[in-house]
């Protein structure tokens, strides 16, 4: 056989191996991140990744499961170092009730977190004391990105800097000079920023490093305490599996209710819980019959109750009640919500149900005794779907002092 390429200039030859070697680069570099976007993207939970700790071992992050986590990428010569004190004070108070503050230092940043893992590691703890684990060091971004930071960020977004901080403004600036339009990507911003994942592996919040840590301690605190994480969990699910709620969890449900506050304990509610899936069918006829062009616009639609298989229907007096029997409403969803369940407080059922002659045998099915009146329904079933929290006006509190 003749040389390679015996018949190419030699020059062009030259220019080839040069655009071999650097093509060969990109491409090594361009697969780097395809594996790491494939890892992160086989990951079905933040327990199937492994991470290295500061001796290069594997830890697997499934170790840490039932703990809420704090997992923030550090620099030592950074403006924000300071915050090392803030995370071993938070640490120090929390950590026997389950809170653990994963570490990976970062050198991507402005070069700020130079040196090995264990140079890094005794400057943290001579100068911070920190007890907390510290784990090799990472890139956050680009091609050679660690697939855990992949992970997090795939799930939570960059949401700006506060811009009525001082240091947000500052951070926005400095990041607008280098790219007009750094905000409409996910990548980390800066060292030291935060993602709080609760104990059962759901990444909860992410934080810049300008946010203030008196929001984190408090978001913290909440995912700690069963009965908070569960409130601030809660949502209202429209999407529901087709699978009906077993009985006895729809019994501890109608429990739980009953077991509100009421005024002067006179417990004036009525609960019925619908598992009669032929009663459902039935008034679902009857809605489809009334509103044709609406159901017809919704593909997915099954049925008025949010396609939901359960209701659990809550009955006042026609005169006064309303308050109490929101208090049992509020338990029931919130027990829902711990119980891995999902629920939709619904009125407009309500509407139909009791202004549409046809749909009457519903009412009667229910059995309501006479001064008594359908207040609400709540649809209740296995949720199909995770919506995000809706942002909450903390304007509208006050604190008379």
């Amino acid at each position: 056989m003749g040389k390679p390429f015996a018949y190419v200039p030699k020059n062009v030859y030259l220019c080839c191996v040069i655009l071999t070697k650097t093509t060969m680069k990109r491409f090594i570099l361009g697969l780097a991140a395809i594996v790491c976007v494939l890892a992160s993207a086989s990951a079905q939970s933040i327990y199937d990744i492994s991470v290295k700790d500061d001796t290069g071992k594997d830890i697997s992050l499934a170790d840490y499961r039932g703990h809420v986590l704090l997992i923030v990428n550090t620099a030592t010569r950074c403006g924000f170092t300071p915050q090392y004190t803030e995370l071993e004070a938070l640490y120090e108070k929390y950590h026997t009730g389950g809170l653990e503050i994963l570490d990976f230092p970062c050198n991507q940043f402005g070069q700020q977190a130079p040196g090995s893992i264990q140079e890094i590691h005794q400057f943290c703890t001579a100068n911070y004391d920190i007890q907390f684990p510290q784990f090799d060091k990472v890139e956050v971004n680009g091609p050679g990105q660690s697939p855990l930071f992949a992970y997090l960020k795939e799930r939570k977004g960059f949401g700006g800097f506060d811009q009525n901080d001082p240091r947000g403004k500052m951070m926005d600036n400095m990041l607008r000079k280098q790219d007009a339009e750094y905000d409409k990507r996910s990548d980390i911003k800066w060292n030291f920023t935060k993602f709080l994942v609760s104990r059962d592996g759901r990444v909860v919040k992410r934080y810049e490093p300008t946010d203030k840590m008196a929001d984190i301690e408090a978001d913290i605190a909440v995912e700690l305490s069963p009965v908070l994480s569960t409130i601030m969990a809660r949502r209202s699910v429209r999407k529901y599996l087709d699978r009906p709620v077993e009985h006895d969890k729809l019994a501890l449900l109608a429990r739980m209710g009953i077991n509100a506050p009421s005024g002067m304990n006179r417990q004036p509610w009525i609960v019925r819980v619908v598992e009669d899936q032929k009663l459902l069918a039935q008034v679902n006829e009857v809605y489809k019959k009334a509103n044709p062009e609406q159901v017809k616009r919704d593909p997915s639609f099954k049925n008025m109750f949010r396609n939901a298989p359960n209701l659990i229907c809550v009955c006042s007096p026609t005169q006064g009640g309303d308050l109490d029997a929101g208090l049992l409403g509020e338990n029931i969803m919130l027990a829902a919500q711990s119980m891995g369940l999902g629920t939709c407080c619904l009125g407009g059922p309500v509407r139909f149900i009791t202004s549409n002659p046809d749909a009457a045998f519903f009412l009667q099915r229910l059995d309501i005794p006479e001064g008594y009146r359908l207040n609400y329904i709540i649809a209740v079933g296995y949720p199909d779907e995770q919506p995000d929290a809706r942002p909450r006006d903390a304007s509208k509190v006050k604190f008379i002092e």
